[in-house]
This record gives structure tokens, C-alpha cells and sequence, in this order.
């Protein structure tokens, strides 16, 4: 079954294909993720993007393409409003920081969660600060060709001049709006917006240019990184849907007017995470920071949290889908424990007969059924379900006698829940012997929590208590949900 993506900019689905015509072990897919508008430390509506962007990269990695992954951050202290300019300002003022430290530090919070969510580092991430000579390259190409004006040291974009304009988020020129004309020249059109802004003379994030001291705007800056990173065309840009509107409209349009060619194939955009309704976001207080989630759940349950929902549905924030996350996790982890260690356990030659050659070959269709979910437009919940039908085999396999089952059909088992479960979704350790280390842990937790149950069914809640309380002293976080009692291991 071929690979197939909905590309939103045409709102359709399409069959992928590199632009590179070499065989697919040699095929190049060249993908932009822009990183996130932190007005903070990140929080869990920025983990649904970049978790399923992740698993779309380890899946075209699995697929057998290379993967060359930029992720390009803003750091130029500012974003589309001036208030949160103001923000990091104050803020640097308050610490004594510069504004450009306190940006670099949510940028280095940020990849530190990435890193701690399993999210594979990308190629490159260049910054809009180490490229403000090609933006302002760029500008003034864009003023000699007509696309652009300039004044009182604010240069607008035409927007009506820009041929692709609006394709994305399919908004209608003319129809304005705050956001599209935020920052624009006085007497600007109202869907023309800002390429450079002036800046305060105080302001110690700015730039001499030929139109004074000022900065860039990040759409345009975005579309400079990736052509001088990616080229002018290439296969994927990822993010977020509700940016397609303003910031993604942008780069699109600037960057196909500057190299006149559509500058991405295929675009993939994650739907919102939602709380009551309402994306979650720094603005309206209504966010989990990823560093608080992971206080409460491990890397594994956040990512299956966000796995549970094909990546472009608008997703609803639950503490109760998240125990169930963790609770689901600890299950496979559990059959992972158990799987290596009675690979440690078993012989060669055991279980050698018909009936276990039949196992390993049927691990094939978990394979099978498990690519076609993945080539149908990413689509993980189904991936997940086949992940926990395989799960149920194995550990029904492991209940049988050690001498009815070979070593070879156990490592088969365990290669193949480290690829699928491990590799492309994240939610296994992708190499072999990975969690033996951890089954003393896991008895003892476990042999702990089953006397805590005694306790609490005998009413003695006092000596529960003592349970928990020690096991929290240690660093294990215990959860108990409306069916059973979870736990992780807290970093």
C-alpha cells in the first residue's frame, strides 16, 4: 500500500512522493517544523504537535527514506504582537536578563521537554537571529519588485500582489481582520502586512537596516531559514493548523513569490489540543506545561496520549485520558519486562515444532496491518490498536510452559514490539535489553503497591498511607484511577 497524506493545501488526500527520482533507499525527504511561539515554558497543546510530527518522521525513517528535519525558532524577541514584546522585555528587566537570554532559555526549556517526550532531534535548528542579513536580502527584493513598500521605517507586504496569498487557510482578500494587518504602515490595506517594524530606541533587540533600526516578522524570517536550509521546494512542512492563518499564509505566499515555485509538496498540519472547548494556550491561562505533566505521567503516557487521536482532530485535554494513557503504558512495559526476561530464560531449541514456527510467522500480519494504518495518512489510533492486539498475543504466548516456546520466536516478539511500539511510535526503547534493568524495579513496585491494596481493602488506610508515602519518598509517583492504581518512576 502506497503512503498516503491529506495535504491541506488542497484539502485532499495525495500519494507521497520525493521529488528526488531515486529508488526509495535512497530518497531524500527534506521537512520544516516551525518551532513554538513561547510565551513560557511549553505546554502539552505544543507536545500534540511535535509528538505527531515526531512519529511522522520515525515513519517515513521506517519506510526507508532519509530524513533531513529543520526546526527553525523565532528568538528575535518579539512575535506578532507587541505586547509580547513588551513580555520578554519586562521580564529580562525584572532578572536582570537580557531579552534575548530570556528567549534563549525558553528555546533550551523547550528542546530539554522535547528531549524528555522521546521527540528525535531535528538536523538543524537555525534561529531568525543568525540570518537577519539574507531577511533583509529579501526585503529589498521584494520592495524592487513591487511586493512591498516602506513607510516611516515600517515595510508592508502587498498582500493583494502576492499571487498565493490566502491558499492555505483559503481566506478571502479584503476581508482584513486585526491579525492581518497587525503592524502594518498607517494607511495600509487591511490584509497587508509588516515584513520589518521599527523598534523603540530602548530596545535591545533590533537591527540597523536601510530602513532603520527595527526587526523582521517572524512569517518572513521563517520563509528566509527555510530556503537557505531546505531550498526553495521541498516535500513537508508540519505545524499547527490554527497557524495556517496569518503566519503560514505568510511564508507560503512570501516564499513562492520570491523563488516563483510552490515552495512545499505536501503540507501537514496537527489540529489543536483543547480544553473546555478552547485551544489551550499561554493567553488564556488555560495550559498544562509539559514539565508539570511529566511530574505526574511518564514520556511514554503523554505521547500515547497524544497517539490516541489521528493527528488532525481537534483533541480534548482529560487527566482521565491521560491516567488511562499511564495505565496502558505500564501494560506494555510490563509485557516488555516480562517478554526479555524469559528470553533470558529460554533455549534455543525449545518449542522447535510446528506450533511456534506458526507464531513467528504470524507476526508478519501485526507487521502488515500495522504499515497500512501508519501509510494511511499516519494514522495511529489504528496503529495503536494493532500495538495492544499484538500485546495480547505475546502475552498469551507467555503463559505457555518454557519448553513450548523457542528463543527465536520470543526475539521475533520482542524485535517486533521494539520496532513498532518502540521505533516509530516512541513508546518502547528501540534496542534490545533496554528495559532489563529495570524488572527488580518493577517487582518490588509492584509487590509494594499489591500490599498497599491489602491494606486498603482490610481499611487500614493509615498503613496505605505509609505505602505511598515511602514510595513517593523514593521518586514513584502513584496514581490511583476509577478502575486500578497506577505508577511511574519520576525522573
Amino acid at each position: 500500500m502506497p503512503l498516503r497524506v491529506f495535504n491541506y493545501l488542497t484539502r485532499g488526500f495525495d500519494r507521497f512522493r520525493p521529488q528526488s527520482p531515486q529508488r526509495v533507499a535512497q530518497e531524500q525527504v527534506r521537512v520544516h517544523v516551525c518551532g513554538p511561539t513561547l510565551h513560557d515554558h511549553a505546554h502539552l497543546g505544543h507536545a500534540r504537535t511535535y509528538v505527531s510530527m515526531d512519529v511522522v518522521l520515525r515513519h517515513l525513517r521506517e519506510c526507508g527514506y532519509r530524513v533531513h528535519h529543520v526546526r527553525s525558532h523565532g528568538d528575535l524577541g518579539h512575535q506578532a504582537e507587541a505586547g509580547v514584546r513588551r513580555r520578554v522585555g519586562s521580564e529580562a528587566l525584572h532578572d536582570g536578563s537580557s531579552p534575548l537570554e530570556v528567549v534563549d532559555g525558553l528555546i533550551r526549556s523547550f528542546e530539554d521537554d522535547m528531549d524528555r517526550l522521546g521527540v528525535v532531534r531535528p538536523n538543524l535548528t537555525p534561529r531568525a537571529t543568525g540570518h537577519i542579513p539574507d531577511i533583509i536580502a529579501w526585503i529589498e527584493t521584494f520592495l524592487d519588485l513591487d511586493y512591498a513598500y516602506e513607510a516611516d521605517g515600517t515595510v508592508s507586504c502587498s498582500a493583494d500582489r502576492l499571487p498565493s496569498y490566502g491558499e492555505l487557510s483559503r481566506a478571502v482578500l479584503g476581508a482584513g481582520g486585526e491579525e492581518a494587518a497587525s503592524g502594518a504602515a498607517a494607511g495600509a490595506r487591511p490584509d497587508d502586512f509588516p515584513l520589518w517594524s521599527p523598534a523603540d530606541p530602548s530596545d535591545p533587540m533590533a537591527w540597523p537596516s536601510p530602513w532603520g533600526r527595527g526587526v523582521p516578522s517572524w512569517p518572513l524570517s521563517c520563509s528566509v531559514m527555510t530556503a537557505k536550509h531546505l531550498g526553495p521546494s521541498f516535500e513537508i512542512h508540519g505545524g499547527d493548523v490554527e497557524d495556517s492563518i496569518t503566519h503560514l499564509d505568510q511564508q507560503l505566499a512570501l516564499s513562492e513569490a520570491y523563488h516563483r515555485v510552490a515552495p512545499v509538496q505536501v503540507w501537514l498540519l496537527v489540529g489543536p489540543l483543547r480544553v473546555n472547548g478552547r485551544k489551550m494556550n499561554h493567553r488564556l491561562g488555560n495550559f498544562l506545561t509539559i514539565k508539570d505533566a511529566l511530574r505526574l505521567y511518564s514520556p511514554e503516557a503523554i505521547r500515547l496520549f497524544v497517539l490516541s487521536e489521528h493527528y488532525r482532530s481537534p483533541m480534548e485535554f482529560s487527566r482521565e485520558a491521560l491516567q488511562a494513557a499511564q495505565r496502558s503504558v505500564n501494560r506494555l512495559h510490563r509485557t516488555g519486562h516480562l517478554l526479555q526476561r524469559r528470553m533470558r530464560e529460554a533455549l534455543p531449541l525449545n518449542g522447535a515444532g510446528t506450533a511456534a514456527l506458526s507464531n513467528v510467522s504470524s507476526l508478519e500480519v501485526y507487521r502488515a496491518r500495522f504499515r497500512a494504518a501508519m501509510d494511511d495518512d499516519f494514522n495511529t489510533p489504528d496503529a495503536l490498536g494493532v500495538i495492544f492486539e499484538l500485546m495480547d498475543e505475546v502475552n498469551r504466548t507467555l503463559e505457555q510452559g518454557p519448553e513450548e516456546i523457542s528463543l527465536g520466536t520470543l526475539s521475533a516478539m520482542d524485535k517486533l514490539l521494539r520496532d513498532l511500539a518502540g521505533g516509530v511510535l516512541g513508546l518502547l526503547p528501540a534496542e534490545p535489553g533496554a528495559l532489563v534493568g529495570e524488572d527488580l524495579v518493577v517487582d518490588l513496585v509492584e509487590t509494594l503497591l499489591a500490599l498497599r491494596a491489602q491494606r486498603r481493602e482490610a481499611k487500614d488506610w493509615a498503613g496505605a498511607d505509609q505505602i505511598s508515602n515511602r514510595l513517593d519518598q523514593l521518586g514513584i509517583s502513584v496514581l490511583d484511577g476509577p478502575f486500578d492504581t497506577t505508577w511511574r518512576l519520576r525522573e
